[in-house]
């Protein structure tokens, strides 16, 4: 080991010493990490889908979250901040979006939470701090400091002491869990019913899936810059309508949340989207052997009727009975499902499962057929049907991919979510006064 005899230096990548030296060593480190997102912001300007997911994974929070672990939280608070400043601008370049303080709250906020996980370093820095204590927690002078600034932030609910940190199995990520679920009931709080529905619906599980792919043109994982961009501003709840009205609807003015762009039946994208889903789903059917025929049940039955309640039929579903899989995207912003949208997250994916059901049972019941609606929100919520349905396809997939099945199942919620996210990208922009030039610029 490195004998130093100075009174400030550097261990294992933290600084010990005065208050000015550590302060010089966390500049450098932030100058550092500047440069890093000043070379993404590049990136930014020719694929922000890129750009996006490797300041989520590689240029963000986890760049100076050891230093947060391992530096008193009034020593790095104030350099915290001003990278949380940087990782904000760095977001603004890269997307070519200009967030208000409510909309960077939700970006902060983890993909599970219906975030971008941009985690903001100076409130969670306590709670990183905390955990590498140990049983010093009830005589260190700073671990106590991180406790009261911790306890500052928080409401009552969520408070901690020495005593519980001591006693308990809590670790960062469950304190950083408690911070976050403040600041998501702060949204909800905030927020009009329709917005209450938006955010329970984007932090539903699975439904941020698009945002972690690892894009790719040729697993058609890719959204173009438009896509992503209106997307993005879409998911937050910023405004994508430019006052514009509908094109197909005259004297239509489109809404601030896209409500109206992505229900719209004029133009044929309500149309699109669930047979985009369905040809998704149908090359997971026979990548995992299931075989499947699509559009299947018109003029079949006792009375012939001309409805067709298989988008999808797979044979030897469960226990040697077909399934008659029939997708379906509904709003959680209708009218007729909104108040119950705002309090119970998917209840109009439910909803609609019992539409399908009442449309589809009798005719299937006829044939034989096993009647499974797959319902999915618009901003990605699916359905318990829905979610069963792909827990059984990944058990099956996972075989012949010889992965794991929780691989398997996050492959074909991104999948899936992100051919969702381009079908309601696209009405928006459809709709909004922005036209793709074939060649650019």
């Amino acid at each position: 080991m490195k004998v130093s005899h100075e009174p400030n230096f550097e261990v294992l990548g933290a600084p010990i010493g005065d208050p000015i030296f550590c302060a010089k060593f966390l500049a450098q480190r932030r100058a550092k990490a500047a440069k890093l997102l000043s070379q993404l912001v590049t990136v930014g300007s020719l694929d922000p889908q890129v750009a996006l997911l490797l300041l989520h994974q590689c240029a963000g929070y986890c760049k100076l979250v050891h230093l947060a672990r391992s530096t008193p939280p009034s020593l790095i608070s104030d350099c915290l901040a001003l990278s949380d400043a940087d990782i904000r601008h760095c977001f603004s370049e890269c997307t070519g979006i200009d967030t208000a303080d409510n909309d960077w709250l939700q970006v902060q906020l983890s993909l599970g939470r219906g975030g971008l996980g941009l985690h903001s370093l100076a409130p969670h820095s306590p709670a990183a701090s905390l955990i590498k204590a140990g049983s010093l927690i009830l005589s260190d002078y700073y671990a106590l400091e991180s406790i009261n600034i911790f306890n500052d932030i928080v409401p009552p609910v969520y408070t901690i002491s020495g005593y519980l940190l001591l006693h308990s199995t809590l670790s960062q990520k469950d304190l950083s869990a408690r911070l976050e679920n403040y600041q998501f009931e702060q949204l909800l709080f905030q927020s009009s019913p329709a917005n209450r529905a938006r955010l329970l619906s984007v932090s539903s599980h699975h439904a941020a899936s698009w945002l972690s792919v690892i894009p790719s043109v040729g697993l058609n994982l890719h959204l173009e810059p438009d896509e992503f961009q209106t997307a993005l501003k879409w998911w937050l709840g910023i405004d994508t309508s430019l006052g514009s009205c509908c094109p197909h609807c005259p004297d239509h003015q489109l809404d601030p949340l896209g409500h109206h762009a992505v229900t719209c039946k004029g133009g044929g994208d309500v149309v699109l989207r669930p047979n985009s889903l369905r040809d998704a789903f149908s090359q997971f059917c026979h990548q995992a052997h299931l075989g499947g025929q699509l559009e299947i049940g018109c003029g079949l039955g006792v009375n012939k009727r001309h409805s067709r309640p298989a988008d999808i039929l797979v044979q030897n579903w469960i226990i040697g009975k077909p399934a008659a899989f029939d997708f379906t995207v509904t709003s959680p912003l209708n009218l007729t499902t909104l108040t119950e949208a705002g309090v119970t997250r998917g209840s109009a994916a439910m909803a609609a499962e019992v539409r399908k059901h009442g449309a589809n049972d009798l005719k299937c019941s006829e044939l034989g057929w096993i009647s499974i609606p797959l319902a999915v929100e618009t901003y990605g919520c699916w359905g318990a049907e829905a979610q069963s349905t792909i827990s059984r396809l990944a058990s099956r997939l996972a075989i012949q991919l010889q992965c794991s099945k929780s691989k398997a199942i996050t492959t074909i919620y991104q999948r899936l979510n992100i051919t969702l996210i381009r079908a309601n990208a696209r009405a928006l922009l459809s709709r909004s006064g922005f036209f793709r030039s074939e060649g650019g610029l």
